[in-house]
């Protein structure tokens, strides 16, 4: 079974014109369209599969401050209150739960890391708490041993993968805006060299602002429109097992340790990861950037294995230039479902099974694969500034997008709309990349 999610109803026309249209409804495209519309934007959001169907529904479901890098710390704070703003807004549920994120390690260096995060941390208003042996022998009493320490941080949280991008797909059309699926954006129409229109295969959108918040597909589209924009993906294969039995005991919500981290879902059910784990499925884009990513590679190349040619095969991320009046790759893949694969589904559940020995009572419910997209440092790219004047790029989340999607999504409203951002956005210029490749690499 793929990844679980819920469907939404949408309307099958488009309107001729807009003020803001937004390529994409993955959760950083229908926060943007929700922060958008609610400020009394005309708002079209087009989305050439389903609602969240890709990462967005195939994440962890994390929310979290703790470990972020600093340059998406102060997005990541602000995010968990906006969670808590638009379930109170539109009265839909995300999921989302402040339940606190645990972690916890036997490596001596890693637990040094974490602490001098945490120092860092505690300085930008975060809690996040530091573990003795007792207290964490205390939280980690379901993994049935000790650990050296851990990091316990209570305000972070998860919201549902299956049910937060829909859920605030919702939220669009309760302000008015228009939401319409299985309607892939073709190109761009630029008059004077300045977005005048979004051609699509139902037709054309007369509008002067584009967002493009394509995810895994945003390179090769804003490459069709002569926007350099580097950005590589990793196939991720993860899993969910269904409710444990009644009376097979309490586990935590939310678990990170090195062997596998664990996810507590809506349904009472758990997902299963490796952090960092994939396979590297190679593309013509990868191929042609693969020198900015040197670093990146340099710093995770334990993590990852060779992979396929699945990706090269789905051409989501082709440097070929198609037509605007003709099927294009996004129409040839509705959603971009890679499989998963088997050895790492095997390693991974047998892996949390061995940390939560309760788990072994839950049968496995659904496994499903997805890309995750990255940039050379792992900071997204969240600017108007793209080089064609009415065209925001919001992509390249590099695995983080699902927790900050709210936050991204309002900081794109912010600058489209000229308000004060909320959130300081020289860390996610575009045009960070044309300077240098080489810069650093985020930590988590």
């Amino acid at each position: 079974m793929p990844a679980p999610l819920d469907r939404v109803e949408t309307p099958l026309t488009l309107p001729a014109d807009a003020d803001v249209v937004v390529i994409g409804a993955g959760i950083v495209g229908v926060s943007a369209a929700y922060w958008l519309a609610r400020a009394g934007q005309r708002v079209v959001l087009v989305e050439k599969g389903l609602i969240g169907a890709e990462q967005s529904s195939r994440n962890w479901g994390w929310c979290r401050q703790q470990n972020r890098d600093a340059r998406e710390l102060p997005l990541a704070t602000v995010s968990l209150a906006l969670w808590e703003d638009i379930a109170a807004d539109t009265g839909l549920d995300t999921g989302f739960r402040r339940c606190g994120l645990l972690y916890l390690s036997d490596d001596p260096a890693e637990i040094d890391t974490w602490a001098r995060w945490g120092t860092f941390a505690r300085g930008e208003g975060v809690d996040t708490r530091m573990l003795s042996r007792a207290e964490t022998a205390t939280r980690a009493a379901a993994t049935g041993r000790s650990w050296l320490g851990g990091v316990w941080s209570p305000g972070d949280g998860t919201a549902d993968p299956s049910r937060a991008a829909p859920a605030i797909a919702k939220g669009v059309m309760q302000h008015g805006g228009h939401v319409v699926q299985n309607c892939a954006a073709r190109g761009l129409e630029l008059s004077g060299g300045a977005v005048s229109g979004v051609v699509t295969e139902k037709g054309t959108i007369r509008t002067r602002q584009v967002v493009m918040a394509g995810g895994a597909w945003a390179s090769s589209f804003l490459h069709r429109v002569g926007v350099d924009m580097p950005q590589s993906s990793v196939r991720s294969s993860i899993l969910s097992v269904g409710p444990l039995p009644q009376g097979a005991g309490a586990l935590p919500d939310a678990l990170h340790t090195t062997a596998a981290s664990v996810t507590r879902r809506s349904d009472g059910g758990y997902t299963l990861a490796i952090s960092g784990n994939g396979r590297v499925d190679p593309t013509p884009g990868m191929l042609r950037q693969g020198l900015r990513f040197l670093p990146m590679f340099a710093r995770r190349w334990r993590a990852l294995s060779p992979g396929g040619l699945q990706g090269w095969r789905s051409g989501f991320d082709s440097r070929s230039k198609w037509r605007l009046d003709a099927p294009t790759p996004m129409e040839r893949v509705r959603i971009l479902d890679p499989r998963p694969d088997a050895a790492t589904i095997a390693k991974t559940l047998a892996a949390a099974r061995k940390l939560l020995p309760g788990l072994a009572q839950a049968r496995v419910q659904a496994e499903w694969a997805g890309y995750i997209d990255s940039t050379p440092d792992g900071v997204p790219v969240i600017d108007t500034e793209s080089g064609v004047p009415g065209l925001t790029v919001a992509a390249g989340f590099s695995g983080h997008g699902f927790g900050i999607g709210p936050g991204a999504g309002h900081l794109v409203a912010d600058l489209l709309l000229g308000r004060t951002p909320i959130a300081e956005v020289a860390h996610y210029r575009l045009s960070r990349f044309a300077r240098a490749s080489w810069g650093k690499v985020s930590d988590f």
